[in-house]
Order: C-alpha cells, then sequence, then structure tokens
C-alpha cells in the first residue's frame, strides 16, 4: 500500500523521488484560465467578479459582513464551540506577541543618526477556503497576527453558499479575532478583486491564507500588484521514528495529512523496521474506519513513503533535504533532536504533541511553507504583515568627515552624479544662487 525505501544513509536516499512529487508544477491550462479571470477583473471591476460567482458560485450577489454580524453570529453559536474559539485565540495571541518588532532601532552618535522604522500594512486580505467546509482556524491564524501587527483594515474573503450566506462559524471566528469585514467572494475572481479592488472595495497590501489551486495561481500572478504570503501546495508531513515511537500514533498522524488531498502526502524517516512493518499493519487498520478512506488511501498509496535508514543522524539529514511543512520528532530526546533540523516549517515533539496541536489550539501559526519551501520560507507570523523603513540623519561635519569614501565609490561605479550630489555640499554655503523667477513673478 505505501512505498518503502531502505537508505542506510543520506547520501543513499534519492531526494528526487520525493521532492519532485512535492513541487508545484505549473498548470497552463489553470494559469491560461486564471490570467483571463484576473485580467477580465482588472478590465471589469464589480461586473466582472458578479459574473465568475454566478459561474463557479451560483452567486450573483456581492454580500458583506460587518463587526456587528460577527458579534451576532458569535451569540448565536453554541456556548462550547464560543469557548473553544477564545481558548484557541487566546494561545494564538500569547504567542504571536512574543513577535513584535521593536517599533524602532537606531544606532545614535552626536553627529549622525542611522536606524530602521518597523511599520504595519494598512490593509491585508486573508483568504479562506470555504464552500461546502468552513475553516474558522484559519481565520484565527491569518487575522490575529495581523491585527497584532497594527494592520488597520482586514478583510476576510471567502466563497459563498449557494444561498449567498456564510457560515456561521468562520463569522464568529472573525468576532474573535476581531477583522474589520468578510465579502463572500472566492476563488481567483476574488484573489483579484483583493489586489485591484473595485467599486467601494479598496485594493490591499497583502493577501494571505490557503486556497485552491486557483487561489494559489491567481496569488503568484498577482505578485507585485500586492505582496502575498507563499505559494501554497498540498499538505505534508514528515515523521522521524526511532524504536522507541508508537506505530499507532505515527499511522494516525501519517492520516491526519492525507486526509486532506489526494496531493498530500505523509513520510516516515525511521531506524527501526520493527517500526516500519508495524506502522503499515496500522495504516492498514485504521484507514478502514474512516470516512474520508479513498482520498486517504489514494494519498498513503501514490504521494506518501516510508524510509528506513541506520542512524538517527542521517534520519534527520534526509528530513532536512525534505523540508517538510510539519515535522514531529518522535523519538526518546526529541527537544534534544530538535537542534538537528534546520528545514521544516513546525516541528512537534514527543508522542503526545500532535500535528494538529499546531492546527488549531497551541498558538503556533498553521499556514507553513510546503513544498519543500521551508528551505527559504517561514510560517505566517506578525512580522508577516509588518515592513521596515530605514532613515539616516547626518551633520555637514559627518558628511564632510565622509564625503572622500562617498565621492570615491560613487566614481568607482561610474555615478558622477551621485558624486556631484554629494561635492554640492562641500561648497561654501554661502554662495549666493540665480534661481531665475522670484515670488513676485508667479502672482
Amino acid at each position: 500500500m505505501i512505498n518503502v525505501i531502505y537508505a542506510k544513509t543520506a547520501k543513499d536516499f534519492d531526494s528526487g523521488l520525493i521532492l519532485t512529487s512535492r513541487v508545484n508544477n505549473e498548470d497552463i491550462d489553470v494559469t491560461n484560465s486564471v490570467k483571463k479571470i484576473i485580467d477580465d477583473v482588472k478590465t471589469h471591476g464589480i461586473e466582472a467578479v458578479k459574473k465568475f460567482s454566478l459561474r463557479f458560485d451560483y452567486v450573483q450577489k456581492i454580500t458583506h459582513y460587518y463587526p456587528d454580524d460577527f458579534k451576532r453570529c458569535y451569540d448565536e453559536i453554541d456556548e462550547d464551540f464560543r469557548k473553544t474559539l477564545n481558548s484557541s485565540a487566546q494561545n494564538i495571541r500569547a504567542f504571536h506577541l512574543l513577535q513584535k518588532r521593536n517599533p524602532e532601532i537606531s544606532l545614535n552618535h552626536k553627529d549622525f543618526e542611522i536606524g530602521e522604522m518597523t511599520v504595519a500594512l494598512d490593509r491585508v486580505a486573508v483568504y479562506v477556503p470555504g464552500g461546502t467546509a468552513s475553516y474558522p482556524s484559519s481565520v484565527l491564524m491569518c487575522v490575529i497576527p495581523a491585527k497584532i501587527a497594527g494592520v488597520k483594515h482586514v478583510t476576510i474573503f471567502t466563497p459563498p453558499y449557494s444561498n449567498s450566506e456564510c457560515n456561521k462559524d468562520l463569522l464568529a471566528a472573525a468576532h474573535v479575532a476581531h477583522a474589520d469585514e468578510m465579502i463572500l467572494v472566492g476563488g481567483a475572481h476574488g484573489i483579484a478583486l483583493a489586489a485591484y479592488g473595485a467599486d467601494d472595495i479598496l485594493p490591499v497590501d497583502k493577501i494571505v491564507g490557503p486556497g485552491n489551486i486557483y487561489v494559489a495561481t491567481a496569488k503568484k500572478l498577482l505578485y507585485g500588484v500586492c505582496d502575498i504570503d507563499m505559494i501554497a501546495g498540498p499538505s505534508e508531513i514528515v515523521i522521524v521514528a526511532d524504536d522507541t515511537a508508537n506505530p499507532s500514533f505515527i499511522a494516525a498522524d501519517m492520516i491526519s495529512q492525507a486526509e486532506h488531498d489526494v496531493r498530500a502526502s505523509a513520510i516516515l524517516i525511521t531506524t527501526s523496521k520493527l517500526i516500519c512493518g508495524a506502522t503499515i499493519k496500522e495504516l492498514e487498520k485504521q484507514i478502514s474506519k474512516l470516512p474520508r478512506k479513498k482520498i486517504i488511501k489514494d494519498s498513503i498509496t501514490y504521494n506518501s513513503h516510508i524510509i528506513v535508514c541506520n542512524s538517527l543522524e542521517s534520519a534527520f539529514e534526509i528530513a532536512n533535504k525534505i523540508a517538510p511543512e510539519h515535522l514531529e520528532i518522535q523519538t526518546k530526546n526529541a527537544k534534544e533532536d530538535m537542534k538537528l533540523i534546520h528545514n521544516a516549517g513546525s516541528v512537534f515533539l514527543g508522542n503526545y504533541t500532535p500535528e494538529p496541536v499546531g492546527d488549531y489550539y497551541a498558538g503556533l501559526n498553521h499556514v507553513l511553507p510546503t513544498g519543500g519551501s521551508a528551505r527559504f520560507f517561514s510560517p505566517l507570523s506578525v512580522n508577516s504583515f509588518t515592513k521596515t523603513i530605514q532613515y539616516a540623519y547626518y551633520t555637514k561635519e559627518k558628511l564632510n568627515n565622509s564625503a572622500d569614501n562617498i565621492i570615491r565609490f560613487a566614481e568607482r561605479e561610474g555615478f558622477t552624479g551621485h558624486a556631484n550630489s554629494v561635492r554640492k555640499r562641500l561648497e561654501d554655503f554661502t554662495t549666493q544662487f540665480d534661481f531665475g523667477i522670484y515670488d513676485d513673478d508667479l502672482e
């Protein structure tokens, strides 16, 4: 059912087999389709958005919700889920508050100052997948860090139901997260609307949040019109396990990712052939009892692997090559072993920290780099919603003392105008200027 790879060391591991299948290869048909949608929305605005909403979601009306609507739905949902939303939000806020940067850093001397200011983006769009399912956890994960960063206006874009309404859990989560607006528009046309704006909907500075291949493609194509968080692919998990691990737990955690999508991948890297065999048996037993077993079985069969190697060092070296979205370490000394990891989105330590802890509750963000991009991307954070502005202040004396070096550098690169900009300031400031015209001439 699942492919087993024997690699004594990391050098024996053929990364191409796994890594190639996880790369977001461009689908030309999807890209061309999304380009047409984006161009139509850019040219025709809200009328194009309505046209695509009717075509894809069978709804032409563009519905808006605001904080009063969020509060109403929050009051209407059951008390237990209200408590769950608030408890999860509390954990997310506590963790993300730790990420706040100093609003200004500077290096001060008597005759100069250089520094950097951190400022929040003005407007952000949060995309939340919808339709037949709802993901209030994504509302919390995206809106809360944006608000902590100081973003003035956060708009949630999500597909409508056929009755032009929204799932109450999403609206309740928007209340808990302090979102400013929700617009029931999804898909590539929703992303284009966020980027370009139309009518009274203003364009945003950044779009964040997960979505299907059309949403991901639209974000990729619109990068530069506004910023995006990342280009997300199918969900993935790598589990590094030694002979102290529990095969039942391992199988359950692999299944938890496989149930997302047939393209999702679940990979076990273990030093124990016994754990390998027992996990395969557990996978077969557990999958047969689950309602999404067809999706899970296809994911496990076609996109998942068990890698058996000789040492934990090799196991972690392989894990770093894969650079997974989620990494679980189920070993005897998990916290110590974590020091061997330098490529991963989020890491879950020990036998009692399954990945869903991070998805919903611990406070970590669940918007994570996929497809090996954890080599250079970070999870969504407060810093994702800020930018920095640098500044410098020189006195006349400081510029005089630095002028030779600046001029020399500018002329070395052939920029004589740059050099002249400095030289002009070295001239006698008592020079009389001929401005050519005077205020009297402008009357």
